[in-house]
Formats: structure tokens, C-alpha cells, sequence
């Protein structure tokens, strides 16, 4: 049996968590938004028309917000006031730049408001700008009105804040899955938390470097990143999917080899030893084919693939060599016999599909019939069944 010392797995799993803490502090200033032309190579024309405009009009200019004003259910007579006050109260905020005369339809109904920021597309000072604006919208509202405001800007901000909001669920709903999928594949509580913890970790120190790199402007002569901004509004639900599919392949892998060693011979030490050197050279090659393959769109041009492929390819190689081929085995050998135990309640009402067939009976020895021809393998050397020798004594006097 192979004797594991205590303080070496908790080491292990103290160093590996406090990294991971570590590569995931970034995220905290995580912000999403849709690249602007700034991010694309300086060489296209995208980002020269871009510093154009920008030198020539402001920043601000290529962030151009539109305010429109649906103004049929004011009366005709304070449609004028009312639109005059609505273009006074944003030219007077310190964001704003300029605000262009209101444009009215044939009939006066509708008014279109050109607000200008003082700040680019992927500053937060511009997503600040589109909620102050839009607080307007009751009072408009009071004088029969109804306030919008719109433009490209305003709509990757509306939609960066939409699948902000929805991944607390999105994480949630899947990690609830994977709890309940995997305590019925191991019997074990402990064993599935333990994979949706270094899962939640993957993900933290995978945006964490994303952060680092894409928004916080890290390493961009390196990795040839035109400008600094608000990582990809859809990276982290991409990241989350992909990378959740991943790590509990590699730790199905991994664990289930344990688990079929534990159930058959009883050893909880040894059952991660075996796991780990059944499963350890399977998991290393499937985690870097992906890591190559995803690692590969790091070198496009396009900011937002470019980015996809950098927080999926370092993603992958966290989770499968820190947590699976690191923590998990650490975690396993500190918990012994009590990562495959249940509590009683939970053990009655999950099913038991014995994945390793340790209920199946023992497969019987069958006897082998002496046939012929088995006797004549067991003749001496030169003897068949014809010959004196194999015949026996009757058979030589006979002759």
C-alpha cells in the first residue's frame, strides 16, 4: 500500500489555490463591451480611420450616441419646450462634448438628438454617460413623451450588461448539473464539489489573465495588441461552455480510474496513485492538443478571435495540469475513505448505476473438455495418438 504524508497534499492544494486566487484578482475589474476599431492592427484601415477621427473630432466622436424622442403623446404646443430642455441637460454634462440641433420627422413626433461623449467607445466614462442619459427618460416621460437612447455604442453597452447579468445563473445552472450528474456517477458528495470548485477556479484565473492581458493592456507588444479594452461581451459565456466540458472530461478521466481501484480492492491511497498513472499521460495529451489548437488563434489578427483563442488555450492548461493532474490527487489523498462516502439520506435516494461493475459476479473458470486434440498436445514429444507410446501397454503388445 503507498503511504501518503499529510502535510504534502495540504501544501500542495494551499500553493495551488493561493495561485489561482492570485491569476483570478484581475477579474474583479472585468469589463465587457464589443472592440472598437482602436483594437483593430494599426496597419488596416478600420484603425486609421478610427485615429482620424479622432484626432480630427474628439475621441468622443467615434462614440457618437443617439437620443431619440417619441414626442406624439405631448401636446404640439410643448413639443418645442420639451425638446429644447432635452438637448439643454446633456450639453450641461462634463461627459458631453456637443450635442447637435434636434432633427424632427414631417409630423413632429419623433426627435433625433446627436450626443457626443468627451471619451472613446470602450472607456467607462462612456458606458457611465449612457445611464446618466437615460435617467432623463421619467421626466420626459411626465410631459407624455418617451426617451431612447441608441447608436452602436449604446447598444454593445445593452448588450455586454445583458450577459453580464446572466452569468451568475448560466455558472450556477450548469455547476448544479455537473453536482448532481457526477454524485451519481461517483457516489460521493465530496468528489463532485471538489470539481466544481477547481472548475469555478479555472474560470477566475482563466478572466483573471484575460483581464490582465486585454483590458489592463499587459504583454500587448508581445502578443501585438493595437490597444487596450473591455474583453469580448461573449468570451466568458464561450470560455465558461467550452471550458466546463473540458475539465469534467479530464476529471471523469481521472477519477473514475480511482474509483474502480477503490471499489475492487478498498485502498483510497493507492486508488489515487492508480488514477493518476492510468489516466495522468491521457489527460497531459488531450490538454495539450487543445491548448495547440486553441493557442493557434492567439497569432490572428482579429482582436476578438484573438482573444478567445488566448483565455481558452491558457484555460485549458490551468485546468488540466494545476487542478486536475495537482489539486485534484492532493485534495483525494487528504480526504481518503471519506471522498467515497454518502450521507445516508443522500445515499438512499441516488441511484447506483456501478459504473465499475463491482457488483457483477465473478467471472467463472470454465473447465476445459480433454479433448483429442488436447491430448495430443499433452503427448510426448514425436507421439501422436497414433503411435505405441500414446496407445498405451495394450495397444504395444498388440503391435
Amino acid at each position: 500500500m503507498v503511504e501518503y504524508s499529510a502535510s504534502k497534499p495540504l501544501l500542495v492544494v494551499l500553493a495551488g489555490v493561493i495561485g489561482l486566487l492570485a491569476l483570478a484578482i484581475p477579474a474583479r475589474d472585468l469589463r465587457l463591451g464589443l472592440p472598437s476599431f482602436a483594437s483593430q492592427p494599426s496597419d488596416t484601415t478600420q484603425h486609421k480611420s478610427y485615429d482620424l477621427l479622432s484626432e480630427g473630432f474628439g475621441p468622443g466622436f467615434n462614440a457618437t450616441l443617439i437620443a431619440v424622442v417619441h414626442t406624439e403623446g405631448i401636446p404640439a404646443a410643448e413639443r418645442t419646450t420639451t425638446v429644447a430642455e432635452l438637448r439643454r441637460t446633456p450639453a450641461a454634462d462634463p461627459g458631453v462634448a456637443a450635442v447637435a440641433q434636434p432633427v424632427s420627422n414631417s409630423d413632429a413626433t419623433l426627435t433625433v438628438v446627436a450626443v457626443v461623449p468627451k471619451t472613446g467607445p470602450d472607456a467607462q466614462a462612456t458606458t457611465d454617460l449612457v445611464h446618466r442619459l437615460r435617467e432623463n427618460a421619467p421626466e420626459v416621460a411626465k410631459a407624455g413623451g418617451t426617451l431612447y437612447i441608441a447608436g452602436a455604442t449604446a447598444a454593445g453597452i445593452d448588450v455586454s450588461s445583458k450577459l453580464f447579468g446572466a452569468l451568475p445563473l448560466f455558472v450556477a445552472v450548469i455547476v448544479i448539473l455537473a453536482l448532481i450528474l457526477l454524485t451519481i456517477a461517483f457516489r460521493s458528495l465530496l468528489v463532485p464539489l471538489k470539481a466544481a470548485l477547481g472548475f469555478l477556479l479555472s474560470i477566475a484565473a482563466s478572466l483573471g489573465a484575460t483581464v490582465w492581458v486585454f483590458q489592463q493592456g499587459h504583454l500587448n507588444g508581445l502578443l501585438h495588441i493595437p490597444s487596450a479594452g473591455p474583453v469580448t461581451s461573449f468570451l466568458p459565456v464561450l470560455l465558461i461552455g467550452v471550458l466546463f466540458g473540458l475539465a469534467m472530461d479530464y476529471e471523469v478521466f481521472l477519477v473514475s480510474r480511482m474509483r474502480e481501484h477503490y471499489e475492487h480492492t478498498g485502498d483510497a491511497a493507492g486508488a489515487v496513485t492508480r488514477g493518476v498513472a492510468s489516466s495522468g499521460r491521457v489527460v497531459s495529451a488531450a490538454a495539450l492538443i487543445m491548448a495547440a489548437v486553441f493557442g493557434g488563434f492567439v497569432f490572428n489578427n482579429d482582436p476578438i478571435i484573438k482573444s478567445i483563442g488566448f483565455a481558452l488555450a491558457f484555460g485549458v492548461l490551468i485546468d488540466a495540469f494545476v487542478v486536475r493532474m495537482t489539486l485534484v490527487p492532493a485534495v483525494m489523498a487528504l480526504l481518503g475513505r471519506r471522498a467515497w462516502g454518502l450521507p445516508r439520506p443522500l445515499d438512499r435516494i441516488t441511484p447506483d448505476v456501478d459504473i465499475e461493475g463491482a457488483k457483477l459476479p465473478p467471472r467463472a473458470t470454465a473447465a476445459v473438455p480433454q479433448t483429442a486434440d488436447r491430448k495430443a498436445l499433452a503427448a510426448p514429444s514425436g507421439a501422436t495418438a497414433d503411435t505405441p507410446e500414446h496407445q498405451g501397454p495394450g495397444a504395444a503388445a498388440g503391435a
